[in-house]
Order: C-alpha cells, then sequence, then structure tokens
C-alpha cells in the first residue's frame, strides 16, 4: 500500500502547538483545527447539516474534502452513516498538504468521547501512514499534496464538499477561484458543498464554479457559513 508521505517528512508535516489541553493549533497558519466552541458540533452544523446529511446517503455516496486536518470530519461523517443505519460503503476523499503524526491525530481525536471507539479503530491506520484504506462500509482515500497541483488530476466526482481549510485570511491558497473552479468541475450535477466561512470572495468564487449559493446561520460565534449546490445538468 502507498504511504500517506512521500517528501521529507519535515517538508509536509503539520506544524502544531496544544492549547487547553487538546486543542490542536496549526503553527504555520496560527489557526485551530477545529472550533472552540466545540469541534463535533461544528462539524454536525456546518459539514453535516450543510450537506443535507444524512437524508442524502446511499451506497457509493462520495464526500470530499479540503483540509483532512485531525481526521474530525471523517469520523463524524463515518459515525452518522452508522448511526443512520446507511448500507453499502461510504466514500471519502480528502487533500490534505501538511497531515498530522499519527499520534497528534489521535490526542486530538481523544477530546470526542463519543467517537472514541471509532477512532480507535482507525488508529490502526494512522500509525501505518496509508494514503488509503477500506472497511466493509468505507473507502478512504488521502491525496497528498497542495490540493492546487493534485485536485486538477484526480478523477473522481463528489457528491459533497467539505471545505475545511484553515481561515481564508490566514491561508488564502487554499480558497482561490481557481481551486474553487476546481471543486465544481468535480461535483457530480446537483452535489454540494459547505463551509464555515461567509467570506465574499469565497461565495463568489464558488458562484463562478458553476454553484447556487446561500448563506446560512454559522455556528457558535460565526453569524454565518456558506452552503452551495451544483446546478442539475
Amino acid at each position: 500500500m502507498p504511504f500517506l508521505r512521500d517528501a521529507p517528512l519535515q517538508d509536509q508535516t503539520a506544524l502544531i502547538a496544544w492549547r487547553d489541553g487538546d486543542l490542536p493549533v496549526s503553527t504555520r497558519f496560527d489557526d485551530p483545527y477545529f472550533s472552540l466552541q466545540g469541534g463535533l458540533a461544528e462539524t454536525a452544523h456546518v459539514f453535516l447539516a450543510g450537506n443535507d446529511l444524512p437524508a442524502r446517503f446511499r451506497d457509493g455516496f462520495h464526500i470530499a474534502e479540503l483540509g483532512f486536518g485531525t481526521g474530525l470530519n471523517l469520523l463524524s461523517a463515518l459515525h452518522l452513516w452508522r448511526g443512520s443505519g446507511q448500507s453499502g460503503q461510504l466514500q471519502f476523499t480528502t487533500f490534505e498538504a501538511f497531515p498530522l503524526r499519527a499520534a497528534d491525530m489521535l490526542r486530538a481525536q481523544s477530546a470526542f468521547p463519543v467517537l472514541e471507539p471509532l477512532s480507535s479503530e482507525l488508529a490502526p491506520f494512522w500509525t501505518d501512514n496509508p494514503a488509503g484504506f477500506t472497511l466493509p462500509d468505507l473507502q478512504f482515500t488521502m491525496v497528498s499534496g497542495d490540493a492546487r497541483e493534485t485536485l486538477p488530476h484526480w478523477t473522481g466526482q463528489a457528491d459533497a464538499w467539505f471545505l475545511d481549510g484553515f481561515s481564508p485570511a490566514k491561508n488564502p491558497e487554499m480558497w482561490q477561484e481557481s481551486l474553487l473552479a476546481e471543486v465544481g468541475r468535480h461535483t457530480h450535477a446537483g452535489g454540494t458543498a459547505a463551509t464555515y466561512t461567509a467570506a465574499g470572495f469565497v461565495r463568489r468564487g464558488l458562484q463562478a464554479a458553476g454553484f447556487d449559493v446561500q448563506r446560512r446561520q454559522g455556528y457558535g460565534t460565526k453569524r454565518h457559513m456558506t452552503v452551495a449546490r451544483k446546478a442539475q445538468a
């Protein structure tokens, strides 16, 4: 099986500090990996509900993500998949330039006891740093490297996108119009995208990529977030 890291470790591994116990903060982008008000609740509000899940789940449903981070979104999506009684397999593809070390991922995930069984189940995969693995109900792929370079070469099509890069103010490269255009190009007609940010240039980029865009109530202290749906063919 290919390994997640194919570049020198020091060039690609995330640089983090810990705040308030087990809250990981990227020192590269000076931004926390999940909400100070509750990462699990934020994921449920923004990425799951924002993509109308679990109502849209079906066998083979494909989630794609910009910014894997701690793996919280994957765990939350698979937890919802299993909890809502789905049959078949969920596909999950994530694009990550700076993957966390396995030990840091597991420490961050330990902040969410409800996800502990899933975290423990998947822990061996992070320890081995695989680029992908298969379970009876999950097909997982991590595409390592700069998404501006890797996404254009991806051959997949997503039903839903989790746009979870660091803050547009601190990581503007992740929110460039050209990258959002690739998100649109790799989305099925009628597919969706959701993100915690309501920055105007992000919403305009999604509109230019072929999405109908709406602002919704944000999570916690964020007044608004963004949801988008690609027009039907």
